[in-house]
C-alpha cells in the first residue's frame, strides 16, 4: 500500500459570511512529522481556515483530505477521532477545575466505558480511569513539567502556565496532527522560549505533524520547516522560512522590512 505524502491537504477551500469572502479558493499540503506555519496579518482568513479543519466552520467549497481520508464533512468529534487536536487563541480551560481535571477531559473522546459503569464508576470505568491517570502521569504531565501542580486548581496558575495545560490538554488525546492557534500569545520571552522548546520536543519525541498560526516572527521563523502565506482570504506565497523572509510580496503585506534589517 502507498503511503500518503501528505498528511493533510486542502483543495479549492472558500468560505464566505454574507457577501465576505473569508477563504478564496485556498490550496495547501502539508507533509508529514513538519512544523507548518500559517501567516498573515489580522483578517487574513487563517483562523477560519483551521476552524474549516476542526469543523467549527463548514467550507462553502473544497475539500480537506486527512491521511488520503476526505474529511470536509465530518463532525467535530469525528474529526478528533481520526487523530486531529488543536489549542486555541484564548485559553478555553475550565478555571475552576485543576490541571489534572482539564487535562482528562482532551481524552473523553477515547474513552469506550458505558454510561452505567461510568455513574457507578465500576467495572471497566473504573479500570479506564486508572489507566488514562497512569498515562497522564507518565506521558504528559511530567513532559510538561506539570507533575508538582496537578492539583492545583487552574484560575490560580500564571497564563504561561495556563497555556502549558492547554497544550498539554490538546495533547492528551494522543493526536498525529496538533493545530497551534498563537501558542505564545501574550507571553514574556522567557515563557515565549519555554514554549518553542516544548513544541519542537512535541514534534521530535511525539512525531507529530504541527499546523501553527503565530504572530510572532522570531518563533515562526525559528521552529518552522515550512510557512504559508494568507492576505485577504487568499493564499500569497509559501516555501521555507528564508525564502520567505526575502519575499517582496510577504515583506509588503506582512513581514515589513525592519523585520528583515533586524
Amino acid at each position: 500500500m502507498e503511503i500518503a505524502q501528505y498528511h493533510l491537504e486542502i483543495h479549492n477551500l472558500s468560505l464566505n459570511f454574507g457577501g465576505v469572502k473569508a477563504i478564496n479558493r485556498v490550496n495547501l499540503k502539508v507533509k508529514k512529522g513538519i512544523v507548518f506555519s500559517l501567516i498573515g496579518p489580522n483578517g487574513a482568513g487563517k483562523t477560519s481556515l483551521i476552524n474549516c479543519i476542526s469543523k467549527f466552520y463548514i467550507p462553502h467549497e473544497g475539500k480537506i483530505i486527512f491521511k488520503d481520508r476526505g474529511i470536509t464533512h465530518l463532525r467535530p468529534y469525528e474529526v478528533a477521532r481520526c487523530g486531529i487536536s488543536r489549542t486555541f487563541q484564548n485559553i478555553e480551560l475550565f478555571k475552576g477545575m485543576t490541571v489534572l481535571d482539564n487535562i482528562k477531559l482532551g481524552r473523553h473522546i477515547n474513552l469506550r466505558s458505558g454510561p452505567l459503569s461510568g455513574i457507578i464508576y465500576w467495572g471497566k470505568a473504573k479500570r479506564e480511569e486508572q489507566e488514562l491517570e497512569a498515562f497522564l502521569d507518565r506521558e504528559i504531565l511530567d513532559f510538561f513539567g506539570l507533575t508538582p501542580i496537578k492539583h492545583r486548581v487552574v484560575a490560580t496558575l500564571p497564563y504561561g502556565l495556563q497555556k502549558r495545560v492547554d497544550l498539554a490538554r490538546a495533547l492528551s488525546p494522543k493526536p498525529e496532527f496538533l493545530i497551534l492557534d498563537e501558542p505564545v500569545a501574550g507571553m514574556n520571552r522567557e515563557e515565549r522560549q519555554d514554549m518553542m522548546k516544548h513544541i519542537l520536543e512535541i514534534k521530535k519525541v511525539w512525531g507529530l505533524t504541527i499546523f501553527l498560526i503565530e504572530h510572532d516572527m522570531e518563533v515562526v521563523m525559528n521552529i518552522s520547516d515550512w510557512i504559508a502565506v494568507m492576505n485577504f482570504g487568499e493564499k500569497i506565497a509559501e516555501g521555507e522560512p528564508e525564502a520567505m523572509k526575502k519575499n517582496p510580496e510577504v515583506i509588503r503585506i506582512y513581514l515589513g522590512h525592519s523585520f528583515t534589517e533586524g
